[in-house]
C-alpha cells in the first residue's frame, strides 16, 4: 500500500521519502565544524595531565582558588523564588519586571526616557541573544546599513571607546554590548557612563545587557535588548517587531534567570549585597592585573605591560603572537586563545608568578 508524501502523527509530521532516495545518505556531505577558538582551549586544558597546567582561556569568573563562584545574593534570590512561581511561558517579550529593572540599571533610575516610555525593550538570551536580535532587526528594517566593530574583537562583538561627536558627524547609530556593568570597575554607575554620555549628547542608542558576568548567571542566559526611540508610539512598534523576530527563533525567553535578576534588583537589601559582591569580583580581577604586571616588571622584561592594568573587564589582550601562545601551551602548559587574550579570572595568587615567568620567557627575545 502506497504511503502519502506526508503523514501526520499527533502534532508532529513525518516526511516519507521514496525508497531509492532513502538508501542514500542525507548528511554524508557534512564536514565536522572547526572547534570553537575559546571552548577548544578548555577541552585541550582538561586533556592535559600536567600538574602545572593553567587555564587562562576560561570565560567565567573564578575565585582566588580557581573555583567557580555563585553569589550569595543569587542563592538568597533562589531561596525566595523556590516554590513561589509557576512554570508557565513568559510573554514573547519576557519578564516585564526584569526589563524594568534592567533599564533602570543601564539608563538610570530617574531616566527621562523611561518616564516618557521611549525605550523598546525585550528580555534576551543574555548578551549574545540580544546582539543577534538587534542584528536581525537591523537586517529587516535597515538592510543597506553596515556594522562596524573594533579590532581586536571576539566571536560575538565587543565594546570600544568611541567619540560621540564622530558618531553625530558620520550619522552612525551606537550600539553598546554591555557585558560588564558593575564587573568592570566595581561600580555599575561608572560602567554605564559611556551610555549616559551618548544619551546626554542626544544620540538614540541600542544596548545589549547581560547578567552572565556581573551576577554569575552564565548558564541562565539572562539579558535584555533595548532601543531608544523617538516617542512612545515608535517604541511600541519597535518592541512588537523585536517580539515577532524572537517568536520563530526561540518563542519565549527562560523564566528562572529573569526571576533571579528581578528579585535582586528590585529588593534594596539584595541589591546592596549584589553591589558589594560584584565589587569584590571586580577588585580581585583588578588586583590580578596589577600583580601580573608587577611580576613581569620584576623579572626585568624590557616590554611595556601598561596595557594589562589599563584595560578593564575579565579579559586582557596581552599583545602576544600566536606563536608565543603556542610556546606557552607546549612548554609551560598554559592555555589561552591564540590571539593572546588572557582571562584574568584564571589568574590567581597561586599561579600569577608562574604565568608571568612563562610570558617573560616567550617574549624576552623581542
Amino acid at each position: 500500500m502506497a504511503l502519502s508524501s506526508r503523514a501526520s502523527i499527533g502534532r508532529q509530521r513525518l516526511a516519507v521519502v521514496p525508497a531509492a532516495r532513502a538508501m542514500a545518505s542525507w548528511f554524508g556531505h557534512v564536514e565536522p565544524a572547526a572547534k570553537d577558538p575559546i571552548l577548544g582551549v578548555t577541552e585541550a586544558f582538561l586533556a592535559d595531565p600536567s600538574p602545572d597546567k593553567v587555564n587562562v582561556g576560561v570565560g567565567a569568573y573564578r575565585d582566588d582558588n580557581g573555583r567557580p563562584v555563585v553569589l550569595e545574593c543569587v542563592r538568597e534570590a533562589e531561596r525566595r523564588i523556590a516554590g513561589n512561581a509557576n512554570m508557565e511561558y513568559l510573554p514573547m517579550g519576557g519578564s516585564v519586571k526584569m526589563i524594568e529593572e534592567s533599564l533602570k540599571l543601564s539608563y538610570g533610575e530617574d531616566s527621562e526616557f523611561l518616564k516618557d516610555k521611549r525605550i523598546a525593550a525585550v528580555q534576551a538570551l543574555s548578551g549574545t541573544g540580544a546582539c543577534r536580535l538587534f542584528a536581525d532587526f537591523q537586517k529587516r528594517f535597515l538592510p543597506d546599513s553596515q556594522i562596524y566593530i573594533p579590532t581586536p574583537t571576539w566571536s560575538k562583538g565587543n565594546r570600544s571607546t568611541v567619540c560621540p561627536d564622530a558618531f553625530q558627524a558620520k550619522k552612525h547609530f551606537p550600539f553598546f554590548d554591555m557585558a560588564y556593568q558593575g564587573f568592570a570597575s566595581g561600580d555599575p554607575e561608572r560602567d554605564a557612563r559611556a551610555i549616559r554620555i551618548f544619551l546626554e549628547d542626544g544620540h538614540q542608542i541600542g544596548c545589549a545587557q547581560s547578567y552572565a558576568k556581573n551576577m554569575g548567571l552564565y548558564g541562565q542566559r539572562a539579558g535584555c535588548l533595548s532601543i531608544l526611540c523617538d516617542d512612545e508610539m515608535q517604541a511600541v512598534a519597535v518592541k512588537s517587531q523585536l517580539q515577532q523576530i524572537a517568536r520563530p527563533m526561540y518563542s519565549n525567553p527562560p523564566l528562572h534567570g529573569a526571576l533571579i535578576v528581578s528579585t535582586i534588583l528590585s529588593d534594596p537589601e539584595l541589591k546592596n549585597l549584589w553591589l558589594k559582591e560584584v565589587k569584590g569580583m571586580a577588585d580581585r580581577i583588578i588586583g590580578m592585573r596589577k600583580a601580573l604586571k608587577e611580576n613581569l616588571e620584576r623579572l626585568g622584561s624590557s616590554l611595556s605591560w601598561e596595557h594589562i592594568t589599563n584595560q578593564i573587564g575579565m579579559f586582557c589582550y596581552s599583545g602576544m603572537t600566536p606563536e608565543q601562545v603556542d610556546r606557552l601551551t607546549n612548554e609551560f602548559h598554559i592555555y589561552m586563545t591564540r590571539n593572546g587574550r588572557i582571562s584574568m579570572a584564571g589568574v590567581t595568587s597561586g599561579n600569577v608568578a608562574y604565568l608571568a615567568n612563562a610570558i617573560h620567557e616567550v617574549t624576552k627575545a623581542n
